[in-house]
């Protein structure tokens, strides 16, 4: 009797064992359901971090690469063809407006202008004859000797003559003219940049040497360097700061550290389509004639920006079929889309010129999948991405 009692004791005691080990794995079990749905719930809702639009800086500062080029600068081509006789000037030598910089030997169009002149002399010859001619006639013709049309025909004769010898002197002059472009003369006050002739050389009329490519190259560039014109090309979004007044700060690599100012003159009404960039104009005092044609230049220009532009970090941009957009939360932490207008654009910071007002909370780097008015968790942005863009912006406002 004892054993048999010892026995359902131990039984009853691993039956016991065996449901608190149900219960508590039941148990278990529904603490984790209910902490998956929490995780599930909480994974429902994404963490985002909110910026808020900041004043664009108040003035606009950028700096372009530019090219400096001669006030006048020409290339002097020959207008004859022979051999180069002398030239006077080499590079770098200062001219003034109609000093020689080189003759050149025309034998061919020497006898060519002989020849004009000895076949004015035959017209002028012929034409004296055709006037005395005519004069006869006339007086017989008022005395009935002869009929009128022969009158007429000695009439025509002489006009005949006269247009030859006009002919024939405008023959002449155009020699003339020739031969005076046998001497090549400069064509303002300048400095000339380059000399691309030697003595003996033959030139020929509307071009110089052959170079290598086998075209005609110039006898001598002349430049006007008492003041140079710089050009830029300046992106469409900067052009509304270019207007009379306007002045840069203008660096050249031979005087790293000397800054010269130019002067805005003038701005091409029109974009290229391929850079959209804006052909623009300054001028440049050269008094000392430190600045030469073609050097590279790196200009610096500088205005008072625009009003009612914010920045905020490019990250925040969301390019969707209507367009440009950012994501805004509202107080209730429902995410709106909004469409937006920007402007200038670069790598840390965009600058926004309509759709924006200062108290909105924008989400940077907002999920691809979230959707209109869906709740987001707002969360603080980690040290790196917005710190970096914090600190550009603020080194661009200084």
């Amino acid at each position: 009797m004892f054993k048999i009692t010892k026995n359902r004791l131990f039984v009853g005691a691993l039956l016991g064992v065996l449901v608190g080990y149900v219960a508590y794995l039941e148990l278990q079990h529904l603490r984790n359901q209910v902490t998956l749905q929490a995780d599930a719930t909480h994974a429902s809702v994404p963490d985002v971090a909110v910026v808020q639009p900041k004043p664009a800086p108040s003035t606009l500062a950028m700096t372009l690469p530019g090219n400096i080029n001669a006030w006048y600068e020409a290339p002097i081509y020959a207008q004859v063809s022979g051999y180069v006789k002398m030239w006077n000037k080499d590079y770098g030598a200062p001219v003034k407006k109609g000093d020689t910089l080189a003759e050149i030997n025309a034998p061919g169009l020497d006898a060519q202008y002989a020849q004009a002149k000895a076949d004015l002399q035959v017209t002028q010859a012929k034409y004296g004859l055709a006037t005395v001619t005519a004069d006869r006639w006339r007086s017989m013709g008022k005395s009935q000797a002869v009929s009128g049309q022969s009158v007429s025909v000695q009439n025509a004769n002489e006009q005949s003559a006269r247009a030859a010898l006009e002919a024939a002197q405008h023959n002449v002059d155009h020699y003339d003219a020739l031969e005076r472009f046998k001497t090549i003369v400069a064509p303002f006050d300048g400095v000339v940049t380059a000399r691309n002739i030697s003595v003996g050389d033959y030139v020929g009329a509307g071009g110089g040497n052959l170079n290598a490519n086998g075209t005609a190259s110039e006898l001598f560039t002349v430049a006007d360097t008492h003041e140079m014109r710089l050009f830029v090309s300046v992106p469409e979004v900067f052009s509304y700061v270019l207007k009379p007044g306007l002045k840069a700060r203008v660096t050249v690599p031979q005087y790293p550290n000397q800054v010269f100012t130019a002067n805005f003159l003038t701005i091409a009404k029109g974009y290229d389509p391929n850079t959209r960039t804006a052909i623009t104009e300054f001028t440049i005092d050269n008094a000392d004639q430190k600045l030469w044609p073609g050097t590279f230049a790196t200009v610096s220009l500088s205005a008072p920006a625009e009003g009612g532009v914010y920045t905020i970090p490019t990250g925040a941009l969301v390019f969707q079929e209507k367009g440009m957009q950012v994501v805004t939360v509202d107080a209730q932490n429902k995410a709106h889309y909004k469409n937006i207008t920007v402007g200038r654009m670069s790598d840390a910071y965009t600058e926004v010129d309509a759709g924006l007002t200062p108290t909105d909370h924008i989400i940077n780097n907002p999920p691809a999948d979230l959707l209109e008015g869906q709740t987001v968790r707002l969360s603080a942005p980690e040290k790196g991405y917005l710190t970096s863009a914090s600190n550009s912006d603020e080194e661009d406002d200084e």
